[in-house]
C-alpha cells in the first residue's frame, strides 16, 4: 500500500505539475477569453441577473430551472476546496497562491462558459425523459470520427471513477472527521446518517437534487461569507497589507518562518492553479453536465449563467477564506508541538477561531465544512449518474444511486490517503479530454456566441424572438432534436441514429 501511495503521488505530481495540466488549463482559459472577446467581464452582470434574479427561461425545455442548474453546479464545487484547499495553497505556495487562484478563476470563467454552452448545445434526452449532456456527449457529437469518440468515452470513464472519490468518499471522510473532532460522534454514526440523507435526495433524481440545492446552497454560501466578512471588517486595517502581500508574493514567492521552506514562484503558481481548479472545476467539464439539465431557450444563455458559478466560488468564497487566513496571520502560525507551520486542515479553523469570539469560529468552520461537503456529494452524484447513463444506459442509473449512497458510509469509516491521491489523478484526467475538446471547438463556440449576443446583448429576448433570429441558423434544428426522448440512446449507438432524426 505504501508503494502504491508513492506511485499515485508521483503520477499526481506530474498530472498537476507545471509541465502538463497547469499550462493547458491556463492556456485554454486565456485562448477562450480572447476568442470570446473577454466575455466574462462585460456579460457578468446580465448573467447574474438572469441566473439569480430572474432564475428561469419561461416556455423552455429542460428538467430544472437555470437557477437550480447553477446551484447544483455550485453544490458540487463549493466544497472542502473552499476551506481546506485554499489553506493548502497558501500554506505551501504562500499568500501569492491566492492571486493565481484568482487568475485561474477569471480565465476559468471563459472555460466554464464554453463547456456549459456545449453541454446544452449538444444535449440529448434519455429513455426516462431526462436531459443528458456534458463532455461525454458533446465531445463525440461535435468532433466527428474516432477522435471525438475516444475523448468522450475517456471523459465518461474518468468522471464515473472520480464521482466515487473526490465527489463521495473524500467528502464523507471530511465530514466524519470534523464531526468526531467537534462533537465526539463516532464516524459510523455519521456515515449512516449521511448515507440515508444522500439516498433520500438521490432517489428523486435531478429534480430532487435541484430543489434541495436551490434552498440549501444559497443559505450555505451566505452563512459562510457573512462570518468571513465579520472577521474582515474587524481586521479592516490589515486588508491593504494583505492585498500587498498577495500581489508581491505572487511574483516573488516567500518563505514562512517555521513553515514551508523556500517557496518560489513556480510553487505559488502550481498550488494556486491546482487548488483553484479543484475549487471551481473550470475546464473540468463537470458543470456542463448540470447545465445540460437547465430549462433554457438558448445554449448561450445557460452558458453565461453557468459562468457565474466560477465567479461566486473563486472570486467570492475563495477570496473570503484566503483573506481571513492572511489577515488573521493563521498562515504563519507555528504548531507548538512540532515547531512547524500548522497543517492546512487546521489553518482555516485557526483563522476563524482567532477572528470570531468564543467558540464561534470553530463551529462556523465545522458546520460550513459539513454543509459544503454534503452539497458536493449531491452535485457529484448527478455527474456520476449521467456518465453511467452514457456508458451503460438508463437501466443502471438507479442502482448507481444506491451504490453511491452506500459508498458514502465507506468514506466516513476508512482511511483515505490513497483515495485522495487517486481522486486528484482522475480529476486531472477528466480535464484533459475536455480541454482538448474546448480548443478544437473554440471556433464554433465563438461564432455562435457572437451571433446570439448580436441579437440579444442584454439576455432579455423571449422564446419567440430567439426562434425568429435562430430559425435558419445551422445547428438550430439539431439542438431542438435533443429534446426527443431516446435521443441519447440514438447517439451512443444503443439505438439507430435515424430514430431520433425521424422523431424530430
Amino acid at each position: 500500500m505504501d508503494q502504491l501511495q508513492v506511485v499515485l503521488d508521483n503520477i499526481g505530481s506530474f498530472v498537476w505539475g507545471p509541465f502538463f495540466l497547469i499550462p493547458l488549463l491556463l492556456g485554454t482559459g486565456l485562448y477562450l477569453t480572447i476568442r470570446l472577446g473577454f466575455l466574462q467581464f462585460h456579460k457578468l452582470f446580465p448573467a447574474l441577473n438572469l441566473g439569480i434574479i430572474r432564475r428561469r427561461d419561461s416556455d423552455s425545455e429542460g428538467d430544472i430551472s437555470q437557477f437550480q442548474a447553477l446551484t447544483t453546479a455550485l453544490a458540487a464545487t463549493v466544497g472542502t476546496g473552499n476551506i481546506v484547499g485554499v489553506a493548502t495553497a497558501i500554506g505551501i505556495g504562500g499568500p501569492g497562491a491566492l492571486f493565481w487562484m484568482w487568475v485561474t478563476g477569471l480565465l476559468g470563467m471563459a472555460s466554464k462558459y464554453s463547456e456549459a454552452y456545449l453541454g446544452v448545445r449538444f444535449r440529448t434526452t434519455d429513455e426516462a425523459g431526462d436531459k443528458s449532456g456534458g463532455p461525454q456527449y458533446y465531445l463525440q457529437k461535435a468532433i466527428r470520427g474516432p477522435v471525438g469518440k475516444i475523448l468522450a468515452l475517456s471523459f465518461a470513464v474518468f468522471a464515473f471513477l472520480a464521482s466515487f472519490g473526490i465527489g463521495n468518499m473524500t467528502q464523507g471522510n471530511s465530514i466524519a472527521a470534523n464531526v468526531e473532532g467537534s462533537w465526539n460522534v463516532a464516524p459510523w454514526v455519521t456515515g449512516i446518517i449521511l448515507t440515508v440523507m444522500t439516498l433520500l435526495v438521490l432517489v428523486g433524481g435531478i429534480k430532487s437534487i435541484g430543489k434541495v440545492t436551490a434552498g440549501f446552497v444559497p443559505v450555505m454560501i451566505v452563512f459562510y461569507v457573512a462570518a468571513s466578512l465579520y472577521i474582515l471588517i474587524a481586521n479592516i486595517v490589515d486588508i491593504p497589507a494583505a492585498f500587498a502581500l498577495i500581489f508581491t508574493d505572487a511574483f516573488t514567492g516567500t518563505a514562512a518562518v517555521g513553515g514551508f521552506t523556500g517557496s518560489i514562484l513556480i510553487i505559488a503558481i502550481q498550488y494556486g492553479v491546482a487548488r483553484g481548479m479543484f475549487s471551481n472545476e473550470s475546464g473540468l467539464g463537470s458543470a456542463a453536465i448540470a447545465a445540460a439539465a437547465a430549462q433554457t431557450s438558448h445554449p448561450v444563455r445557460q452558458g453565461l449563467v453557468s459562468m457565474t458559478q466560477t465567479f461566486i466560488d473563486t472570486l467570492i468564497v475563495v477570496t473570503c477564506t484566503g483573506l481571513v487566513i492572511i489577515t488573521t496571520g493563521a498562515w504563519n502560525v507555528i504548531d507548538e508541538a512540532t515547531g512547524e507551520q500548522i497543517s492546512a486542515a487546521l489553518m482555516t479553523g485557526e483563522a476563524f477561531s482567532h477572528g470570531l469570539p468564543g467558540e464561534w469560529g470553530h463551529w462556523i468552520v465545522t458546520v460550513g465544512l459539513i454543509m459544503f461537503a454534503f452539497s458536493t456529494i449531491l452535485g457529484w452524484s448527478y455527474y456520476g449518474e449521467r456518465n453511467v447513463e452514457r456508458l451503460f444506459g438508463q437501466r443502471l442509473v438507479m442502482p448507481y444511486r444506491v451504490v453511491f449512497s452506500i459508498v458514502v458510509f465507506i468514506g466516513c469509516t476508512v482511511p483515505l490517503s490513497i483515495v485522495w491521491s487517486f481522486s486528484d489523478i482522475m480529476n486531472g484526467l477528466m480535464a484533459l479530454p475536455n480541454l482538448i475538446g474546448l480548443l478544437i471547438l473554440s471556433g464554433l463556440i465563438a461564432r455562435e456566441t457572437k451571433h446570439y449576443l448580436k441579437h440579444d446583448p442584454k439576455l432579455v429576448a423571449s422564446t419567440s424572438e430567439i426562434e425568429a433570429f435562430m430559425v435558419d441558423r445551422p445547428g438550430w434544428a439539431d439542438w431542438k432534436s435533443g429534446n426527443v426522448v431516446g435521443s441519447s440512446r440514438a447517439h451512443t449507438g444503443r439505438a439507430p441514429v435515424q430514430s431520433a432524426r425521424n422523431a424530430d
